[in-house]
């Protein structure tokens, strides 16, 4: 197909290609193909610029918009991730909102609509990314843009219950619809979403399972993304986990590894961990849980308040249950660099994800992909994790109950060897059939398929 691939994502990779699953596989399909990829960059001057600035990249072309402090505070800190991201996580009684966070996401879209629209040749392809770029096509649509624009969310798509706590949410049916293919984690992502267009009095769902809103048409599909397996399995090196970890003789572990974000469930899981010290049974050996938390928008307050009931919390259980040569609890908040995780993932007996509510959580995957095939480590995985339609053979739980989730580490930990590599052998073959470069073709091939939306109009506004 003629006309080039435009990437657009709030964060780009400026140094070279960039490191993570997703980046790189952006990057293969770009110099594959040619194009050119967007992203935010931070300005220190008051007003940002109505032109793109352009960056080196062998293959294809970078362009970045900039951000002000208004911008970063606003479109970004506020109404992305105080608003737009409790949403779509179902907690939305931790919204906060202003209406300059709604000012600030409005302007920043439309003013990359604009930049945008100025460049598009008319054989492009538009491939969005995420929850900060809603509106953008909407936006698009209204310069009268005719291209193909596809729309990716990372996360969970919003329930339409909880859609009338977003401001203005009457329009958000004019943002989404004006996208030609909307791409979700799940098959439950894309009954919620097919779900809300049926719920609309004026939007209706064809038989090829497609929707139509006033005169255009949105292709709405499931693209579980996944991991590039063999960077994983390169790096996957137990023995450098054990010369840092330093455990004792027979000691097991259990490795979490999460932003510290709220919809990660990790209070829920250090309770978990509790639970199973409480249960667990004198000849039971000892396990070390390691909790790998990043920080996380640490301006915003619901992140700084669960930081503290972490600390409080993995204080409490050590003082109650280490002994002078273990500590159940290593929580540590910082990065740690990809290579050392994937020794850690191999050397761990078990990987807790126990999410509350996630798009996909690539961990699990990681996890799988870094095992080794003749003594593989358990999977514990939440069932609001995206993965959890992939991945059965995992022990899959139910992450508000801690006993139950205590329970599964017991029954990780007393796994029989044929039943874990029974386990792994099928975990690890839908992890490999379905890696990042699979995602990445799958949803290029749906996008060049959707039929050409000629008419431009929303059936309502995009503010």
């Amino acid at each position: 197909m003629a006309g080039r691939l435009i990437v657009i994502s709030n964060r780009i990779p400026l140094e070279g290609p960039g490191s993570g699953g997703l980046v790189v596989a952006l990057h293969e399909a770009l110099t594959d193909r040619g194009g050119i990829w967007i992203g935010a960059q931070e300005t220190d001057a008051d007003t940002a610029s109505e032109k793109f600035t352009r960056h080196e990249a062998p293959g294809y072309e970078k362009l970045t918009f900039e951000l002000t402090a208004k911008d970063q505070e606003e479109y970004y800190l506020g109404f992305s991730n105080s608003v737009l991201w409790p949403l779509c996580h179902r907690r939305t009684d931790l919204i906060d909102f202003e209406s300059r966070y709604a000012d600030g996401y409005e302007r920043v879209n439309r003013r990359l609509a604009h930049m945008l629209a100025e460049i598009l040749e008319p054989e492009d392809r538009v491939w969005v990314h995420d929850y900060h770029f809603f509106p953008l096509a909407c936006f698009l649509r209204e310069l009268g843009v005719k291209n193909r624009v596809g729309y990716f969310l990372h996360i969970p798509f919003p329930n339409g219950s909880d859609l009338p706590a977003l401001p203005h949410h009457e329009t958000f049916i004019d943002w989404i619809s004006s996208y030609d293919l909307i791409g979700l984690q799940t098959q439950r992502d894309v009954a919620v979403c097919l779900e809300f267009f049926r719920g609309h009095p004026k939007a209706e769902l064809l038989l090829d399972g497609s929707a139509k809103y006033g005169s255009r048409t949105t292709q709405v599909r499931s693209f579980p993304i996944g991991i590039d397996v063999d960077v994983m399995l390169q790096a996957a090196d137990a023995r450098r986990a054990d010369a840092t970890l330093r455990l004792g003789d027979g000691e097991r572990l259990i490795i979490g590894v999460d932003r510290l974000d709220y919809s990660k469930g990790l209070v829920n899981r250090l309770k978990a961990m509790e639970s199973w010290l409480q249960h667990r049974e004198p000849d039971e050996p000892r396990a070390t849980l390691l909790q790998i938390a990043p920080p996380s928008r640490e301006k915003v307050l619901a992140y700084r308040e669960i930081r503290d009931e972490m600390e409080l919390l993995t204080g409490k259980i050590n003082g109650e249950y280490s002994e002078i040569d273990w500590t159940p609890v290593r929580y540590i908040h910082k990065p740690v660099e990809r290579e050392l995780l994937a020794a850690l993932y191999r050397r761990a007996d078990v990987g807790l994800v126990t999410s509350l509510a996630d798009g996909m959580n690539l961990v699990a995957k990681e996890y799988v992909a870094s095992q080794d095939p003749e003594d593989p480590g358990v999977l514990v995985l939440s069932n609001f994790a995206g993965a959890a339609e992939q991945m059965p053979d995992a022990l899959i739980v139910n992450p508000y109950d801690v006993d139950e989730v205590g329970e599964a580490i017991s029954q990780a930990l007393r796994m029989p060897l044929d039943e874990r590599k029974a386990r792994y052998r099928e975990l690890m073959r839908g992890v490999q059939e379905q890696d990042i470069r699979w995602w990445t073709r799958a949803y290029l091939d749906a996008l060049a398929r959707c039929p050409v939306n000629l008419a431009t109009e929303t059936e309502g506004s995009c503010d």
